[in-house]
Parts: structure tokens; sequence; C-alpha cells
């Protein structure tokens, strides 16, 4: 059965192949689509279109860093760069002439300025085939362990998404019973509000009184906003149960949740609604921050 799974998550491998110590590293956060961003050793960029291919099958969105860490299990061998080694020798030699009394340069002073000793040209190549393929392995390994960190990362979500859709349906039902008596006070309102008009205008047509009642009751009534609000519930709880990567559709859905409840809290006419609303309000936002996080 699928589960909803976060963008957030962390994995680890690590080996050896072929003479090379080697650790892949992912780590992933939540984002807009999947931003996969490798960092490997230099010289070994062959590796990085299969990665690519391997992680936009198995993830759907997510800021994904993958880091490759490899070092031989020996030394490399050094071997001097004729080119950088005339050009330093050549100043050295120069500089020393220049100066009464300077001793000649040393071979180890020369040898330990940067640029001038490199790995041999075997050492510093990528790694053979042979070790790509283990290489590979190892990343689909840590792939396989960053979803499962993602998926556990995700049923924890759920849980505290489901805590939320609770006390959204608690607030619901509050509003809900407010709401009833809001007719009875806004009734008491528009009775002085027609009051009031007359006392302005006397001759103020009966047409005009019965619009003015009307757009008062219109204002009020929350029944509408109740009711989609109710359905926006029970779509988040059908999100939950499709799972997969239905982050998007969730993000979108939390924007409604918050435009029912701004409009609740507009054509509030009671401090009880108006306080539900706003309790209402901030578990949204909280529910939003945590849609966030869904892949």
């Amino acid at each position: 059965m699928p589960s909803l799974a976060s963008m957030t998550g962390f994995a680890r491998t690590e080996g050896r192949a072929e003479g090379l110590i080697w650790a892949w590293e992912l780590r992933s956060v939540n984002g807009r689509g999947l931003d996969l961003r490798l960092r490997l050793p230099p010289g070994w960029d062959a590796l990085e279109p299969g990665l690519r291919e391997a992680a936009s099958r198995a993830l759907r969105r997510g800021n994904v860093a993958a880091t490759l860490t490899a070092k031989r299990e020996v030394e490399p061998a050094l071997a001097p760069d004729p080119a950088a080694l005339a050009q330093v020798l050549d100043l050295a030699l120069e500089l020393a002439a220049r100066i009464p009394g300077c001793p000649p340069p040393r071979a180890e002073a020369l040898l330990a300025l940067p640029g001038v000793l490199r790995p041999a040209a075997s050492e510093s190549a990528g790694p053979s085939a042979a070790a790509v393929l283990k290489l590979r392995a190892g990343f689909a390994e840590a792939l396989s362990g960053l979803i499962a960190a993602r998926a556990a990362e995700g049923a924890r979500l759920a849980a505290t998404l489901s805590g939320l859709l609770d006390e959204i349906t608690t607030l619901h039902a509050a509003a809900t019973v407010e709401a009833a008596e809001q007719p009875a006070q806004q009734r008491a309102r528009m009775l002085d509000s027609v009051a009031a008009l007359l006392g302005e205008a006397p001759a103020l047509p009966e047409e005009r009184i019965a619009q003015e009642v009307a757009l008062l009751a219109a204002r009020s009534d929350v029944r509408e906003e109740l009711d989609r609000l109710a359905s926006h519930i029970e779509a988040a709880h059908a999100l939950m149960e499709e799972a997969g990567a239905v982050g998007r559709r969730f993000d979108f859905l939390v924007q409604e949740f918050n435009r029912e409840a701004n409009t609740l809290c507009s054509k509030s006419a009671s401090a009880a609604l108006t306080a539900t609303g706003l309790k209402l309000k901030a578990t949204i936002e909280q529910l939003r921050e945590q849609v966030q996080n869904i892949e």
C-alpha cells in the first residue's frame, strides 16, 4: 500500500573498489521539483549522466545533494611537473644570482612549492571500469536508503497531518454551531439598521429596505463556506489514503482551506465565530507548513 513520502532524508553507503575507499552521502530537503546536485572528484564526470537518470526514476521532488568522496588505500605516487619545475628553478637561480653570497636553491625547497609535485598520471586518472560498476551500485544502495528515510519521515508526517486535520474538523464543528446562532444576532442588527434608515429617510421605499435587509443577510451567511470546508477536509483525507507523490495537489488544497477560513472570518457577526475562525486559520497555517514537506 502506498504511503506518504517526505522530501527530507539522509543516507550513506561506503565500501572499497579497485584500491579505492569510497563513500556516498545523499541529503534531501523539500523543493518545488527535483533538483539533483552531484559533487564528484575531479575527472569522474563520466559517472554523472547515469546517476541523474537513476535519481530521476526513483524520486519525484526534492533538492538532493549527492556527494562522493574517494581516496586510494595507498598514497599516490608523486612525480615532478617538468614545466613547473623548470620555471621555478629558473626563477630561483635568477634570484640567487642577484643576491650576493646567496646559496643555490635547494631541491627539497623547490619540490615543496605548490604545483611542482603532482600525482603520477596513472594515479590522477578517473576510476577503472570495475570501480565504476561498484560506485554505481553504491549510489543505488544509497538511493534506496534515502527513499526508505523519506518514507519513514513521511509516516511521521502523516501522523502530524492527521492530528491537524482532526483539529480542523473539531473547529469546523464548533463554527457550525456558532454560525447557527448567527441569524438571530444578525436579525437584531438588521432591525437596528432598518430603524436607522427610516429615521434618516422616513419616505424610503420598501424596495430599498428589502435590499438592505437582503444584503446584510447575505453577508452573514457562512453555510457555503462551512460546506466547502467540510468537502476540503474529506479531500485531504482522500489524498492521504492515496499517498504517493501528492504534495502539489495537497498544497493547492490547503490554499482552498485558507480561502474558506478567511471568508468565514470576514462574514462573522459574533465574537465566538471570529475566534473560532482565527483558530482555524492558525491550524491551517500549521497544516500548510507540514504539507510543504510532502513529495
